[in-house]
């Protein structure tokens, strides 16, 4: 098992140390909070299923604002695919 303790900066921000980014292996993470604890979970292929998300951009909205919501949504339903087989 690997752990080590970690500063949160000013602006909510944490660096996963670079032995466990190895260990996930993932370009992205997922955050889950039960009571007080808060479990980090690797995502795979996350970035291959937001091609899907691209059909759906509506006029107004901005790149930034659309590939934030379209990665949140990628992660959830990586997710649930985990948890829910």
């Amino acid at each position: 098992m690997t752990t080590a303790a970690i500063k949160i900066t000013r602006k909510g921000q944490v660096t996963i140390p670079k032995e466990i980014r190895e260990k996930l292996r993932a370009e992205a993470v997922y955050f889950e909070v039960v009571d007080d604890t808060v479990m980090v979970r690797a995502v795979r292929d996350a970035a291959g299923s937001l091609a899907g998300y691209a059909k759906n951009v509506k006029p107004g909205v901005s790149m930034r604002h659309m590939k934030e919501r379209a990665w949140e949504e990628s992660v959830r339903e990586k997710t649930r695919k985990k948890k829910h087989p």
